[in-house]
């Protein structure tokens, strides 16, 4: 059964009045033995260390993305749109979703509905991003057809939909204005989740202002550029220089090789993140 989830104002205000235009529903919390895959879903493989990370995301904090679903039969629902997150919820143990219910199949009148709720002063930066994402998954809008239909920047699109891909801890700090829009757009420039949590932490902490933060981000970015620049510098004896190449292509990651004139030396492997570093695991077990 279909029940309405307690989450008062906020993300729970966002798509309410949309779906009450359309069918008369908000957010709703829908049982996952309730919730079966689409067929037609052209995605069948999904990263299994991505999925236990959100995994452990949503043990955490919880769902921030409801996923949309289809009524097929009583108490049964197709995915329209959202299957890594279902697969997720079910490894982190839920027994119900967030979910948004599609019953119509006037994707104009969701369309304007969606829009008119997008122009609303009181939306975050979060419930922005995701009435844009949810524009794009269920009407398969570009970015661009997008932003014409918006009358909004491609380029403005784009930056709130970036600010879905920061860790979830992050996108709740937003919404709860822990931190601004101008935090998290300067926080998303740094590749690595850990550093991207770390500074959100210092900000939180500290009360980091905005300048701040970008020139935090731009002295870190400005280091790894420096690191990158001196490594390339780095000259080895010919005869070393296609195996360095070789390596580089294997690894696509930044390697460190030093040789001495009787040929002893040592390979140093360079990495950023958990991901990336069981990335390099899974290359070499794969040589073997």
């Amino acid at each position: 059964m279909a029940k309405r989830n307690a989450l008062g104002r906020g993300l729970g205000a966002l798509i309410t009045d949309a779906d009450k235009m359309q069918d008369g529903s908000g957010i709703n919390e829908i049982e996952l033995s309730e919730i079966e895959v689409n067929p037609f879903q052209p995605r069948s493989n999904f990263d299994e260390i991505l999925l236990n990370e959100l995994a452990a995301s949503i043990r955490e904090i919880g769902l921030i993305q409801p996923i949309t679903l289809r009524k097929i039969s009583k108490d049964k629902y197709q995915i329209i749109a959202g299957e890594r997150r279902f697969r997720a919820a079910q490894i982190a143990g839920l027994r119900s979703i967030p979910s948004y219910i599609r019953k119509a199949k006037d994707d104009r009148m969701l369309e304007m509905a969606l829009i008119e709720n997008i122009q609303r002063e009181d939306l975050d930066a979060i419930e922005i991003a995701l009435s844009y994402q949810r524009l794009m998954e269920e009407l398969e809008f570009t970015q661009e057809e997008l932003s014409t239909r918006i009358g909004k920047q491609r380029s403005t699109i784009a930056n709130y939909l970036r600010l879905l891909k920061l860790p979830a801890i992050i996108q709740k700090g937003l919404i709860e204005k822990q931190i601004s829009m101008g935090h998290a757009r300067a926080i998303i420039n740094i590749d690595e989740p850990e550093t991207q949590i770390m500074i959100f932490e210092q900000i939180s902490k500290h009360g980091l202002s905005v300048r701040k933060v970008e020139e935090i981000v731009r002295d870190f970015n400005n280091r790894d550029d420096q690191e990158f620049s001196s490594a390339k510098k780095q000259k080895f004896p010919k005869e070393y220089q296609s195996i360095k190449k070789q390596l580089d292509k294997i690894f696509k990651s930044h390697i460190d090789f030093s040789v001495n004139e009787k040929g002893k030396g040592k390979i140093t492997i360079s990495f950023k993140s958990k991901k990336e570093l069981e990335r390099i695991v899974k290359i070499i077990e794969n040589q073997k």
